[in-house]
């Protein structure tokens, strides 16, 4: 059992500055492109810029921000052919992860996907781009461990990574929340009857919404 104490510690400076830097992108306060400023960022967070460097590091390692010598940090950018790329990938990994999951959901799974769902419908109706990012995270992340592919789902999670930078210009549309509430009750649905396919071919529908719409707020 973790001691109250340890609970309550809080999170090293370079922790915190990871977390600030992530719902800074996730947000859209730092949108793509955006040069990353760490003298007006370490004063921001009261931090040296030791553990704002490392924090970069880190952000860099995953694809969220890009490193141009004698230029400094930048928001990661990502043309249309690698989104398009990125989202293919996806729709190839996850159609695997779903349909090994249906085979071990247990009833357990789905109480857990329910409540992630009742997050990303509360984020919805509140408008909270960020909330929403988190609760949509996590309630298809919680999908893809229930098929017992640790490795699968951490591929499956670094392909996630690489766009979070591009969450907030697709939450960011009422209609597009509402497009995502709908269409994760409608897997919801399916993962219940234990449907591989029609869970399959309702992401596959969601993931194709969310790619055309950032493909058309990229050409514009």
């Amino acid at each position: 059992m973790i001691p109250d104490e340890a609970r309550r510690r809080p999170p090293t400076a370079q922790q915190f500055v990871l977390a600030e830097l992530r719902r800074a992108i996730t947000t859209g306060r730092l949108r793509p492109g955006t040069p990353i400023r760490q003298d007006a960022l370490a004063e921001e967070f009261q931090v040296s810029r030791v553990p704002l460097r490392e924090a970069l590091k880190t952000l860099q390692g995953e694809g969220l921000v890009t490193y141009e010598a004698h230029r400094g940090y930048f928001v990661e950018t990502l043309s249309l052919d690698d989104l398009r790329e990125v989202y293919r990938i996806r729709e190839l990994l996850e159609e695997e992860a779903v349909r090994r999951a249906v085979a071990r959901l247990t009833d357990a799974d789905l109480d857990r996907l329910d409540a992630a769902q009742e997050e990303v419908e509360r984020a919805a109706s509140a408008g909270d781009v960020l909330a929403m990012a988190t609760a949509n995270r996590l309630f298809h992340m919680t999908l893809f461990e229930c098929a017992g592919m640790p490795r699968l789902a951490r591929l499956i999670r670094t392909l996630w990574d690489a766009t979070d930078a591009y969450r907030s210009m697709y939450y960011g549309d009422a209609g597009n929340r509402e497009r995502v509430v709908k269409e994760h009750r409608a897997t919801l649905d399916a993962l219940r009857r234990r449907a591989a396919d029609e869970a399959v071919a309702t992401l596959n529908v969601h993931r194709d919404h969310a790619v055309a719409e950032l493909e058309s707020q990229l050409d514009s």
